[in-house]
């Protein structure tokens, strides 16, 4: 189990990117999603035991991560927002390389480990191509190969899908789903389709404050009945400019096309009721942005 515990994060400025962030992780994949912005990658460097928090705690299996450190790096496998390569060594080189700097030890040979995690990955035919020539899947794959060495017991992925196409996230999430059977796998992310498709239980950070602790089908039922749909011209989009009830607006076909929160079910003529999406849920969420369940907060009730 990972246990976190009011964790707090002042940047000098001051800024402060983690404001008592709370939870309690088991095994299987958990979703953190939030804006850029919102304080997700600050809290998984704490996590992986690279960044100090200003106060808190965090404990894994009963140990304390911040007294020792190297005991959740022993059993952590890590993939950050941005991991850099060499373009010009191969896929298997540099997997190599980067198992030689963790320290992970290869009964069988360097090698065999390599070949063995790439298989792992699906990435067994490219890995005496040169990075240079991997596609952004393709290299978040690389990244989870290195991440997987020594058979870790927590996962942390932050953003890894970010950039990618849908065939290589669809892969990706495959991989990912695969991972969380015997391990906590943490995912954090600020597209809400990943959570979507690979997350049973998932909270929404914002500026540092966790929002909401919650799992896609209790998100959208939070706000099921009170999620509307309709298209108007430019002038009735204008007049709803600034409207707290919009959820979103887009232009298609030259009409306007415009998404609704409105729980008392007093709307333009013309919108209709619609299934909420788990996108709805987490940007009525974002928007209330006070910790309190969707449908309340946006409604105005109490604490």
């Amino acid at each position: 189990m990972l246990h976190v515990r009011d964790l707090v994060k002042v940047y000098p400025g001051p800024v402060t990117a983690l404001r008592g962030v709370s939870l309690e992780l088991g095994e299987g994949m958990f979703g953190l999603l939030g804006p850029n912005g919102a304080g997700k990658s600050t809290l998984m460097k704490i996590l992986a035991g690279v960044l100090e928090p200003t106060s808190g705690s965090v404990e894994l299996d009963g140990r304390d991560v911040l007294a020792d450190p190297s005991f959740v790096w022993r059993r952590l496998g890590y993939l950050p927002q941005e991991f850099g390569f060499y373009p010009h060594l191969t896929g298997r080189k540099m997997l190599e390389h980067l198992l030689h700097l963790k320290g992970v030890e290869a009964p069988d040979g360097m090698d065999a480990l390599c070949g063995e995690l790439l298989g792992l990955v699906n990435m067994a035919e490219a890995a005496d191509r040169k990075v240079q020539e991997y596609s952004g899947g393709m290299r978040q794959r690389l990244g989870i190969a290195q991440a997987l060495a020594g058979d870790p017991d927590l996962i942390i992925v932050d953003e890894p899908t970010a950039g990618l196409d849908p065939e290589e996230r669809n892969r990706f999430y495959r991989l990912l789903a695969d991972l969380a059977e015997e391990r906590i796998v943490l995912l954090s992310t600020h597209i809400v389709e990943d959570v979507s498709v690979l997350c049973r239980r998932f909270a929404i950070i914002h500026e540092g404050r966790l929002l909401w602790e919650t799992s896609p089908d209790e998100a959208r039922r939070e706000v099921a009945g009170e999620v509307y749909d309709g298209q108007v011209d430019a002038g009735e989009a204008r007049a709803l400019e600034g409207d707290p009830r919009v959820i979103r607006s887009v232009v298609s076909g030259g009409r306007h096309h415009v998404r609704l929160h409105a729980p008392d079910g007093e709307v333009p003529e013309g919108f209709e009721a619609v299934e909420p999406t788990l996108e709805d849920a987490y940007l009525v969420t974002i928007r209330a942005g006070d910790g309190r369940s969707a449908a309340t907060a946006a409604a105005g009730g109490a604490a």
